[in-house]
């Protein structure tokens, strides 16, 4: 359970600071939620972005190592972001704190997937992100109440945590020795931020400025030049930013795409129902966050309860496909009954039965692809890889978002963002059904193939 701490720490943080995204807009005196956006962004580009060298590391220099400095990274962040004085401050401290969840999360997979068998390693990976999912239940409730205190005690929280997962992971995890793969491509990593960040920069400011900007057209040509510069590097680094050898393999690449598009829908849908009840109803953050926790609730029982065992009957592309349908229902379900007034228990929590559901379903199986079909020895690079599409889905979300408020937040607004969330979870089905058949088509001398296509790729 030492190792499912980190998963919890991600969770409860991504929670608690939604939840407390009005109060710090007003603290700092920042009406732009453009600019707000990137206490959101800075974090999960920078995490996105090292997830995979934070692999690489892993596996040069054991698992257990990389997880225990990835705690320590992150408690101090945690730390930095609640003492912060100013908002650049603020959004620096949480780059920090990407840093060490980054470090945390690939090591975290890689170090439960080594100490259960195969035949349980898919209801391994529900039990860990069901532990996320219970962070999540109780980040909003958790984090309404602390932000009535002041909304730097979201991220004090974190520090005891912190600590103590320190002290018992020190005690407890066993020594992990490491493949002696070479040092991870950290310049390529560097460009995937810049790139990336200054793409969502463009299209954050594209609403207000336009195409005819020569800031927000340089930006784009900029954030154009230095993915590709990323990709490049990650086709001639012998320990790539970016495991683009994974994504040769059939399942890895339809999962991640999948992963990409319903996380996109999952981060918009999280930051809108924050704005939706504080914002257009009015409510106050402890309420809020009461009003949110059924759905984080109804993740962890299907995950615990229900996950693991629909992926080994039906298998993990049938789960997923569902699991998105049932998602994007719930989205569909709020666009046709949520009005001005607020209508809590006739409106809106019944389509959190679905939307949690459909996130208790999706996660767990998409991330159990890793497990299955790459060799063992690659599953740090390959959850890496896998928990990169999520945070990269987080921030188009996140961005996507901040475009369809412009001027300002109101129903219509919340509406807008709701279409895309619903758009965004249809096409993660549509994927995921892709891979259901391909999986139901594949023979076992074909996954066999697909092992040595990704080893043999990996050494190119």
């Amino acid at each position: 359970m030492v190792v499912s701490t980190a998963a919890f720490l991600a969770g409860l943080d991504l929670f608690i600071v939604n939840i407390a995204f009005p109060d710090i807009r007003h603290a700092f005196g920042t009406a732009d939620f453009g600019a707000m956006s990137w206490i959101l962004n800075a974090y999960t580009l920078v995490f996105a972005a090292l997830l995979n060298p934070a692999g690489r590391l892993g596996d040069r220099y054991g698992h257990r190592r990389i997880f225990l400095c990835g705690l320590v990274v992150f408690t101090l962040g945690s730390a930095a972001c609640g003492l912060s004085g100013s908002f650049v401050g603020l959004v620096a401290a949480r780059a920090v704190q990407a840093v060490g969840a980054a470090m945390l999360m690939p090591s975290s997979l890689a170090l439960l997937l080594a100490a259960v068998p195969a035949a349980r390693r898919a209801v391994a990976v529900s039990t860990w992100s069901a532990v996320a999912a219970m962070a999540a239940a109780l980040g909003p409730p958790v984090g309404g109440f602390l932000v009535e205190l002041s909304w730097r005690w979201i991220f004090f929280v974190n520090v005891p945590v912190g600590l103590a997962a320190l002290v018992a992971g020190w005690l407890v995890l066993a020594k992990t020795a490491g493949t002696g793969t070479g040092i991870p491509d950290l310049f390529g990593a560097l460009s995937l931020i810049v790139g990336v960040a200054a793409l969502v920069w463009a299209l954050i400011e594209l609403p207000v400025m336009g195409w005819n900007s020569p800031t927000v057209s340089g930006a784009a040509v900029g954030a154009g030049g230095a993915v590709a510069l990323a990709v490049w590097r990650s086709l001639r680094h012998p320990s790539p930013a970016l495991d683009l050898a994974a994504m040769r393999v059939t399942p890895m690449w339809s999962s991640c795409v999948a992963l990409l598009m319903f996380s996109a829908a999952h981060g918009a849908m999280l930051l809108g129902g924050v704005m939706l009840l504080t914002t257009v109803w009015g409510q106050t953050p402890a309420i809020a966050g009461l009003c949110l926790s059924p759905g984080p609730i109804v993740v962890v029982v299907v995950s615990l309860s229900l996950a693991g065992r629909l992926i080994d009957r039906l298998g993990i592309g049938v789960v997923a496909a569902t699991g998105a349908a049932l998602y994007a229902i719930g989205i569909v379900i709020w666009l046709c009954t949520i009005g001005p007034v607020p209508h809590y228990f006739a409106d809106y929590l019944p389509a959190q039965l679905f939307t949690g559901t459909g996130v208790g379903l999706v996660m767990p199986s998409l991330s159990a692809v890793t497990g299955v079909a790459l060799p063992s020895y690659r599953w740090g690079a390959g959850s890496a890889v896998t928990n990169t599409a999520r945070q990269l889905g987080m921030v188009v979300g996140t961005t996507a978002l901040t475009m369809l408020y412009q001027p300002s937040i109101d129903l219509a607004a919340i509406r807008r963002g709701w279409i895309f969330v619903t758009a965004a979870a249809g096409g993660a089905a549509l994927i995921a059904t892709v891979l259901a058949v391909w999986w139901r088509g594949a023979t076992a001398d074909s996954r066999e193939v697909a092992e040595v296509q990704y080893v043999g790729s990996s050494a190119d």
